[in-house]
């Protein structure tokens, strides 16, 4: 099991179309900040917020925080002008909109060709064909490092209702999460709709943790509090991981496959999940330390 090489529990989308949110961007405790050139920004302005991301990536002060550059598809009028654009800015990552299929995830691939090795793919997941083929999509050798649920858009190809449970979307988010593991990807729940209401995003954060995803993205700053915490391990579930590792660490313990730690059973699949815990607490640690 592997944890992520860098803390992903907040991708906040801004639109690159408004320069004073790009700014503020570089100052607020996220993890992402994702430059929108889609669903944020109006067709007249989709020229002016491409180049407004590229400078705002070339100009960097973005501290820690991972940037991606979200473009339109390649299906639209500005998608390839996107994605040219962005290979040659080379942000952290390009977040490409309605993957459904492998043969996206290629030709996406190949608009980067000309991209630093170290720009990744991220793909959303946001149409019902896409949830059918997703162990194809999250398989594709590609610079593909993350999966981004859409559950603004699946609801509308689906006609389902986005109730507080989200339970119309529980066996999409279940089968992204599945998929993303068994490829070693990153995975990401949708964004909460209700800007103000913080009682229900602390509830949807608690459910998008219990279902396995990294992190959630976010389309308001006065979420990132809440969620950065969410997704953060608990510091009683650190102590206990790291008593796990020590314990099974130990020489008299060489042979064993199962302790007792702690007054709890420990099995290796526990070490297991003890070590991706540990790295991905230390992983945060060392982020917010700068």
């Amino acid at each position: 099991m592997s944890a992520p090489a860098r803390p992903r529990r907040t991708a906040l989308y801004m639109p690159a179309s408004n320069p004073r949110a790009v700014e503020k961007a570089r100052s607020l405790p996220c993890d992402v900040v994702i430059l929108d050139l889609e669903d944020a920004v109006l067709p007249d302005a989709k020229d002016a917020a491409r180049a407004a991301a590229v400078a705002a990536v070339k100009d960097g002060g973005f501290g820690r925080r991972e940037v991606v550059i979200r473009v339109n598809a390649l299906s639209t009028p500005w998608g390839e002008a996107d994605l040219a654009a962005a290979a040659e800015a080379g942000p952290d990552g390009v977040l490409v909109p309605k993957v459904e299929s492998a043969a996206d995830i290629l030709a996406y691939d190949r608009a980067l060709a000309g991209a630093p090795a170290a720009t990744r793919l991220w793909a959303m997941i946001e149409t019902t064909r896409a949830i059918f083929a997703l162990d194809a999509i999250a398989g594709t050798p590609s610079r593909l490092t993350a999966l981004c649920m859409g559950t603004n858009d699946l609801a509308k190809e689906m006609r389902a209702r986005q109730t507080p449970e989200r339970t119309p979307f529980h066996a999409a988010m279940a089968l992204t999460v599945t998929a993303a593991r068994a490829h070693g990807l990153s995975v990401l729940d949708g964004v909460h709709n209700e800007i103000d209401d913080l009682v229900a995003l602390e509830t949807v954060c608690r459910q998008g943790v219990d279902f396995g995803f990294d992190g959630k993205s976010l389309i308001h700053p006065t979420h990132l509090a809440i969620t950065n915490a969410a997704f953060s391990p608990a510091p009683a579930d650190v102590a206990w991981s790291r008593a796990v590792i020590a314990a099974f660490a130990a020489p008299e313990n060489a042979a064993k496959g199962a302790l007792r730690v702690e007054g709890k059973l420990a099995e290796l699949l526990h070490r297991d999940q003890a070590l991706t815990l540990v790295a991905v607490a230390d992983a945060i640690a060392a982020a917010e330390a700068g």
